[in-house]
C-alpha cells in the first residue's frame, strides 16, 4: 500500500482554508506568513514558490522578502527583528540553506518563539524533548510524518521504530515524536554497526538520510511501515529536465515487502507544506488571546 501524503495534505489544506476564512470573517484576522530568502539557490526558490502558492490557495497572507546572496548578517537579523514586531506576521520562515557567510544559528535563534512556525527554535525543540512540556510548534516535516502514520492507522504503541538519519530538521525531532507516541525508538546513522540489520528490525522505518534509494527490499522487515523523507535528484536522460526525483527508499522493491510505504514525490513533501500552513494558522489564532 502507498501512503499518499498528497491526498492527506489536500484534505487538510481544504479544512485549513475554511478555518482561515472563518477567522477572518469573525475576528478580522488574516493569518500571515513571512518568508526570507537569501541568495539564488534554485531549490530554495522552488520551495518558497510552493509555500507562497499554498498561502494564496488557503487565504493566508504571504510576505516575501528576497535578499541578495551578499547581504550582511546584520541586515538579515534586522529584517527578522522587524518581522518579529509586525503584528500582521504570524509566522516567520527563513529558508535554508543560508549563504556561508551568514551564521544560521544566530538568525534562527532570533526568530520569536511565538512565530517559529518551522519549529526549529531551540526552545521549541527543547520543550519537545521534555516530558510534560508542549512546544509552541512542531517541526513541519516530522509532524507531517506523524500525521501520515496516524492517517494510515499505524499503531505505534510499543512498536520498534527506527529513524535512519539524525539531523536537527527531521531525524532528532521525529524520533522524539515517536517516543511520545510510546514507540521504542532507535536512531540509526552512518556510524551505526550492522545498519541493514538494525533497519530490518523496525516495525516502523523512517528514512531521512539523504542518499538516493539507499533502503532496499532486504533492509525491511516483512509487513513494516516505511516513511520516505528523502528527496534526491538522479540523472535521467529520458526526462525533459534531465533528472528525476527519488527518495531514500527503493519504493518498488520495498513496496513488495512492506505493508505500507510513502512515495517520492507525493509523500512527505506535501505534508510538510500543509503542516507549515497549519502552524501559521495556529499562530494567528493564538494572537486572539494576546488581544484579549
Amino acid at each position: 500500500m502507498l501512503i499518499s501524503g498528497k491526498d492527506i495534505a489536500k484534505r487538510l489544506r481544504a479544512e485549513l482554508g475554511d478555518k482561515a476564512a472563518d477567522l477572518k470573517a469573525k475576528h478580522g484576522i488574516t493569518p500571515g506568513l513571512a518568508t526570507v530568502l537569501v541568495g539564488n539557490d534554485p531549490a530554495s526558490h522552488s520551495y518558497v514558490r510552493m509555500k507562497r502558492k499554498a498561502c494564496e490557495e488557503l487565504g493566508i497572507a504571504s510576505f516575501h522578502h528576497e535578499l541578495p546572496a551578499d547581504t550582511p548578517q546584520a541586515d538579515v537579523e534586522k529584517l527578522v527583528s522587524e518581522l518579529n514586531a509586525d503584528a500582521t506576521v504570524h509566522g516567520i520562515l527563513v529558508q535554508l540553506p543560508l549563504p556561508d557567510h551568514i551564521n544560521e544559528k544566530e538568525v534562527l535563534d532570533l526568530i520569536s518563539i511565538s512565530k517559529d512556525v518551522d519549529g526549529f527554535h531551540p526552545m521549541n525543540i527543547g520543550m519537545l524533548a521534555m516530558k510534560g512540556r508542549e512546544p509552541h510548534f512542531l517541526p513541519c516535516t516530522p509532524h507531517g510524518v506523524m500525521v501520515m502514520l496516524h492517517e494510515a492507522g499505524v499503531d505505534l504503541n510499543g512498536k520498534n521504530a527506527v529513524v535512519l538519519g539524525r539531523s536537527n530538521i527531521v531525524g532528532i525531532p521525529v524520533a522524539l515524536l515517536l517516543m511520545h507516541a510510546n514507540a521504542t525508538v532507535t536512531i540509526a546513522h552512518s556510524r551505526t554497526q550492522n545498519l541493514q540489520e538494525v533497519c530490518k528490525n523496525a516495525d516502523i522505518l523512517i528514512a531521512a538520510v539523504g542518499r538516493a534509494e539507499m533502503v532496499k527490499g532486504d533492509w525491511v522487515k516483512p509487513g513494516a511501515v516505511v516513511i520516505d523523507v528523502g528527496v534526491n535528484r538522479v540523472d535521467d536522460d529520458t526526462r525533459e529536465r534531465g533528472y528525476r526525483l527519488v527518495g531514500d527508499v527503493d519504493t518498488d522493491a520495498v513496496e513488495a515487502v512492506a505493508s505500507a510505504v510513502s512515495p517520492v514525490p507525493g509523500g512527505v513533501g506535501p505534508m510538510t507544506i500543509a503542516m507549515l500552513m497549519s502552524n501559521t494558522f495556529t499562530s494567528a489564532e493564538a494572537s486572539l488571546a494576546q488581544k484579549a
